[in-house]
């Protein structure tokens, strides 16, 4: 089953969504609006901050010019499925709504809980765009930017056949007018403050729709863009929206390090092992590190002092959990809860797609099955996701952030399989035993050291 823009998009319960840039904005509007409908069979109100082509219409159920609040109220009985409002037609295009009646609306669909989707700019159906002074008209009340690019102009010469606006993309871009668009000029655009940044609301969360990949070329070239994007929009969408499908849906995930045990079992600390002359939980956060894994947390317990000493260099946050005698449960809401705050070393837990939990007696976990597990939760937003070797499951294991709140229930010594049949398990095929073995004993340790495939 193929994912839905709906997930794709992380929708929330009461949606106020603006749409910007070019390469399929109103088809991906109209798309979301559909899909809504269906789904959660309520009315989905369609409206614009901008010109609209008339051509547009006939894609709603029923379109209303409102040129003013009072002429909003006399239509209010009559809005059912998908509703499109503009302000008059003004020849071939229809008027934008004023910020009166656009707050009337708002304030309807806030009464009524109906979902609100706001085209928030042109772009004379170009694949890019750069942004005008007056432009984009994103309302305050939004919590959501959808920033939508063609990927088909990449290549393309910078004019006006390919890019609205061209001039503003080479000035922000740093590319003459002619040259080839490439995909670094394209990064600086969308993430210039005067460029894809522009106008979104601080509490706003930014989303980058990279449309247009219709052919493994483009998918290729979009796939390009998402590292350098991550950083700055809370995921990238990759689309193909003329055949309806989604390719991935690239997130933050975390790494949460749980190293917080006694090694009661083992007799000795075992997150400070020696491991090709590092500490066991220094080797697995530096694994975390390289795979991409941000932010990465190191949850510590027993001998706190001594676990983070050994990681204090690196780029990794500490949690503390003071009540780690309780079991690993309480290790993994620790990690979880320290998602959801705000600060300089822990991102907020809407910008995180999901996390990776990590054993700090697996030292051997390599990158390429951390970057697996991403890549396969990228495709579908799979709750969770775990390895398979030789028909038993392994770890590490990914968990969606939609999971988070069953996490939170676990009590006592237990592990995230402990929430498995609550929820869709991907498994994915690994042939690598390396992940089967773990050092609950010196017996193992010795075994793990002296094994020259490893």
């Amino acid at each position: 089953m193929s994912l839905s823009l709906v997930r794709a998009l992380r929708i929330g319960f009461l949606p106020r969504i603006a749409f910007v840039g070019a390469g399929g904005k109103t088809t991906a509007i109209l798309q979301l609006a559909r899909a809504l409908n269906k789904e959660r069979g309520t009315s989905v109100i369609v409206a614009a901050t901008s010109h609209m082509g008339s051509w547009q219409i006939p894609f709603a159920d029923t379109h209303f010019m409102a040129e003013s609040p009072a002429a909003l109220e006399e239509k209010q009985n009559k809005f059912s499925g998908v509703i499109l409002i503009t302000g008059d037609l003004d020849g071939e295009r229809t008027k934008p709504l004023d910020d009166q009646t656009l707050n009337r609306l708002h304030e309807y669909c806030e009464e009524h809980s109906l979902p609100l989707l706001i085209e928030a700019d042109g772009s004379r159906q170009k694949p890019m765009k750069a942004w005008a002074d007056h432009e984009p008209p994103i309302p305050p009340f939004v919590n959501q930017v959808v920033q939508v690019v063609g990927i088909s102009a990449i290549g393309k010469p910078l004019n006006n056949e390919n890019v609205h606006r061209p001039e503003i993309f080479s000035r922000l871009s740093g590319l003459n007018i002619g040259e080839a668009v490439t995909g670094d000029a394209l990064i600086k655009v969308l993430k210039h403050t005067e460029g894809g940044l522009k106008n979104i609301p601080v509490h706003a969360t930014r989303t980058a729709l990279i449309n247009q990949a219709d052919t493994a070329g483009w998918q290729a070239a979009a796939h390009g863009l998402v590292g350098p994007l991550l950083s700055t929009y809370g995921s990238v969408v990759i689309s193909s929206l003329k055949h309806e499908t989604i390719y991935a849906v690239h997130e933050p995930i975390a790494g949460i390090i749980l190293a917080a045990g006694e090694s009661t079992r083992f007799g000795k600390t075992k997150q400070l092992l020696d491991w090709r002359g590092k500490p066991f939980v220094r080797a697995v956060a530096t694994t975390a590190l390289e795979s991409g894994l941000s932010p990465v947390i190191v949850v510590s317990g027993a001998n706190a002092e001594n676990v983070e000493a050994a990681v204090k260099d690196l780029d990794v946050a500490i949690v503390r959990n003071e009540d780690w005698k309780s079991g690993q449960g309480s290790s993994i809401k620790a990690g979880i809860k320290s998602l959801t705050t705000d600060s300089s070393s822990i991102l907020p837990a809407g910008n995180i797609g999901g996390a990776i939990f990590l054993l700090t007696d697996q030292p051997q976990i390599t990158t390429s099955i951390l970057r697996a597990l991403v890549q396969k939760h990228a495709e579908r937003l799979f709750s969770i996701v775990a390895p398979m070797v030789l028909d038993r499951r392994a770890n590490p294991v990914l968990f969606d952030r939609d999971v988070f709140a069953d996490l939170l229930t676990l009590q006592g010594d237990v592990g995230g399989r402990a929430i498995f049949h609550k929820r869709h398990v991907e498994y994915l095929p690994w042939h690598d035993d390396r992940l089967l073995l773990d050092v609950d004993t010196p017996e193992m340790y010795q075994r793990l050291i002296s094994d020259e495939s490893l």
